[in-house]
């Protein structure tokens, strides 16, 4: 079995390559600093076809059969933007698999004609309202609650939300939210996912956060305050809004992973050209096998890493053409990819880093803002905790 890429997928490698680093490397170091939001890089994004990589061509999409692997597509886009930089990478991820696929995969024709177009096209952005202040990993711990109004059939939503991507920018279409919408008759609460438009009375994005990295993206707390929204904004079937978020992470998983894959990249090359040039005790750090074995490291878990997620993607591509494996062994495939490339990511920092030495700690060098970066691909999509939890249950485990 190979997982070598089509003389195709190359090709569009390298365009985005030169995107990124036309568009966005000469400017990221700024824009980081500023925690800049460059729309009209995003929107260029989709001008380039970015956004649209899994969507049919009614919505303005590529249109791409299975066999010509979107997801694979995607996730190769993911990668470059990611080498560059990680906002750009989790803007187009979120971007796709959280804003774009669930109304693609869960939304009524009259839902994906609205809302899809603009979000294809990359000139409006979603986002996807899960995580809340008391519910992350326990997601059906959720508090924000939505309940029909009697005399109009309105959804009234009420509650708050945390860390949503692309949820507070001047292109922000709308963000989609799981909420409680009433019990089911074990007790338990019903969980459902309701379409919230942007500028709706009631629904205010928060100040953006101050956070460790990802300076670039868009990511803002929510709030939610008698937001009415018509009752045909509901998302899917009643009741399954949980099943559809799960659903929607095991895809993104295996983009976290591409992510992650573009940082570890970034980490091989900047290390080996600062160990050629940076010169100590008459000759290159390179030489040392010291600094020398650690660069060597770093290009196995690349491989590694590469691998592992190429093959979940192709996985997803064949389950998106009615072949290939099952959803158990894709969702384990993706679980394993998202483990093990986060944690190699926050390796390859920590040893980029070190190679650069007191440089390192510089935040004029990439390698700061990529250590800074890394923490939170251990964290989005499901935690390292989660993975190894998932991972184990795949194993027949009754791990709690």
């Amino acid at each position: 079995m190979s997982f070598e890429l089509s003389r195709e997928h190359e090709e569009f490698r390298r365009t985005v390559r030169g995107f990124a680093e036309d568009r966005i490397a000469p400017h990221v170091a700024a824009w980081d600093k500023a925690h800049h939001f460059p729309t009209e890089v995003v929107q260029a994004m989709g001008e380039l076809g970015l956004f649209g990589l899994t969507a049919p061509e009614e919505y303005g999409g590529a249109g791409l059969d299975p066999e010509d692997g979107p997801f694979t597509s995607l996730c190769l886009a993911i990668e470059e933007l990611g080498r560059v930089d990680q906002s750009f990478g989790i803007t187009l991820e979120a971007g796709v698999g959280l804003g774009i696929n669930p109304i693609l995969t869960y939304g009524t024709e009259a839902q994906k004609q609205e809302w899809l177009p603009d979000l294809v096209s990359g000139r409006m952005l979603a986002g996807f309202g899960l995580t809340e202040p008391g519910a992350g990993s326990d997601a059906g711990a959720t508090k924000t609650r939505a309940e029909t109004d009697s005399s109009t059939g309105e959804w009234i939503v009420d509650g708050a939300k945390q860390f949503i991507t692309n949820s507070g920018s001047e292109i922000t279409k709308l963000v989609t939210v799981t909420a409680r919408t009433g019990l089911r008759d074990n007790g338990s609460p019903e969980i459902s996912t309701i379409v919230i438009p942007s500028g709706t009375p009631g629904f205010t994005a928060e100040p953006a956060y101050d956070k460790l990295g990802w300076h670039i993206s868009d990511t803002h707390p929510l709030t939610f305050e008698d937001c009415r929204v018509p009752a045909g904004n509901l998302l899917g079937e009643r009741g399954r809004g949980y099943a559809q978020f799960l659903a929607t992470l095991d895809d993104g998983r295996v983009a976290i992973a591409a992510l992650a894959v573009g940082l570890i990249q970034a980490c091989v090359e900047l290390c080996v050209e600062y160990a050629l040039d940076r010169q100590t005790m008459g000759g290159p750090i390179g030489r040392k096998q010291g600094v020398a074995f650690q660069v060597a490291d770093l290009e196995v878990k690349l491989h590694a890493s590469r691998m592992l997620t190429y093959r979940a993607a192709a996985m997803k591509d064949a389950m998106l053409g009615g072949s290939g494996p099952s959803v158990k062994d894709f969702k384990q495939a993706a679980s394993v990819a998202k483990l093990y490339t986060s944690e190699a990511a926050m390796d390859a920092t920590r040893i980029a880093t070190q190679v650069f030495g007191g440089y390192g700690f510089m935040e004029e060098y990439p390698v700061a803002r990529f250590y800074r970066d890394a923490k939170i691909l251990e964290i989005g999509e499901g935690t390292s905790e989660v993975q190894r939890m998932l991972i184990a249950r795949g194993l027949g485990l009754p791990v709690e």
